[in-house]
């Protein structure tokens, strides 16, 4: 199937569209294949860190991403996350992607609103759907505050003029989630999520989803966040299962023999999440 847009993906559901962030082949064939499974639409995401660990190089592991994206049999959707790098950024459109994070969220008010500002006007020129950060989500490499600190989740009226004045796509939002949680122990703040639903015109989007418990995530989705991104419980998935192949065979050798059930613990944690965000929440597995 072609590539998809971003925004159709988003538009297009009655609930929320996950999106999972991938860092190898493995990552990506997992995220089809969980996908296909379900089956229900999906995101594909390439962080600018995941690129920084590929040497820097966007092309190899975009490539790959978008040829994978093509074997599925639902709608699949590439996007570029988290980026600070405009240089990146501007890589973006010749490599495949239909949209990208901006991320200016550590950064404070007027500067994060100068600067997405200028990032949404390069996007919208090159047909790019733009995404922004406001409030500050913890759990980022030297983090200046939690996601529970005073004053770091996103003010509703603050949203709206944000909004406003950047004309960005979509939103993602600070409500108690933290980036990298490997336990799922996060509790978020429904009420916010609904005020800011109301307040603002553009897509919510949750990321350090993979800290939010099944209950809250599907809470969140009934609040209104309409996408849910994914990454460390991919990660946990697939380390886990690495770490129990390698301490049954201390002589293995080859990769292909713990790859491949780590590549199937991703797929089977991508199809849970996709039923849990889409709303199958009957037919999901108790967590």
């Amino acid at each position: 199937m072609p590539l998809i847009p971003t925004a159709d993906l988003v538009r297009s559901t009655a609930t929320a569209v996950a999106a999972f962030n991938v860092i190898t082949l493995e990552h990506v064939e997992a995220v089809v294949r969980g996908a296909d499974d379900v089956p229900a639409p999906v995101v594909i995401q390439i962080s600018e860190n995941a690129v920084k660990f590929h040497a820097g190089q966007l092309l190899p592991l975009a490539r790959a991403a978008a040829a994978m994206a093509r074997t599925a049999g639902v709608g699949v959707a590439l996007h570029l996350d988290h980026v600070t790098d405009l240089g990146l950024l501007r890589q973006a459109v010749d490599a495949g992607f239909s949209s990208a994070m901006f991320d200016a969220g550590d950064a404070a008010y007027p500067d994060n609103l100068a600067r997405t500002a200028s990032a949404v006007e390069w996007a919208h020129v090159n047909g790019l759907w733009l995404e922004a950060e406001l409030g500050y989500v913890g759990g980022k490499p030297d983090a200046p505050a939690s996601a529970h600190a005073a004053g770091v989740r996103t003010d509703p009226a603050e949203a709206r003029q944000f909004v406003r004045d950047t004309g960005v796509d979509a939103l993602a939002v600070a409500v108690g989630s933290s980036h990298a949680m490997t336990s799922r122990t996060a509790t978020l703040d429904h009420g916010l999520i609904a005020e800011l639903a109301a307040a603002v015109p553009v897509p919510l989007v949750l990321h350090g989803s993979s800290g939010v418990p099944d209950e809250e995530l599907a809470r969140a989705v009934d609040a209104g966040m309409r996408k849910i991104n994914v990454g460390t419980a991919l990660n946990v998935a697939y380390t886990g299962l690495v770490r129990q192949a390698l301490d049954r065979d201390t002589a293995v050798v080859d990769p292909r023999k713990y790859l491949a059930g780590a590549r199937t613990a991703m797929a089977g944690e991508v199809s849970r999440l996709l039923r849990i965000v889409g709303g199958q929440r009957n037919m999901a597995s108790p967590r």
